[in-house]
């Protein structure tokens, strides 16, 4: 299991549409996002300055293809159609990131 936490800023003006879909995640959505290993995957907010955390855990054995596999899911791609315009990517995330990844620099169980 690896452990992955992710940074993204949120439009200022599309914050109470970003919650509000959030608030009832597709069925289709959560089933891909299971079936793409990811467990005990949560989003949070910090206001006022619109930033999102995400965190997972990935169980799986091969993170690219199973990425691949949920970008070419149209449920998804119908999803991220809805949240993609909400989302203020950092001009610093590596090439080929839209959430930019976080190294962990701290654990205890």
């Amino acid at each position: 299991m690896q452990r992955m936490g992710m940074v993204l800023g949120l439009k200022p003006e599309k914050v109470e549409e970003y919650v509000r879909l959030h608030a009832a995640v597709w069925p289709d959505v959560l089933a891909m996002i299971s079936a793409c290993n990811i467990r005990n995957y949560s989003i949070y907010l910090k206001r006022p300055e619109n930033l999102l955390f995400s965190y997972f855990e990935y169980h799986g054995a091969d993170f690219a293809a199973d990425m691949s596999k949920m970008a070419a899911d149209p449920k998804t791609q119908q999803w991220w159609a809805l949240c993609i315009p909400c989302q203020q990517p950092f001009e610093t995330r590596t090439e080929g990131e839209w959430w930019a990844s976080m190294d962990e620099v701290f654990h205890h169980d």
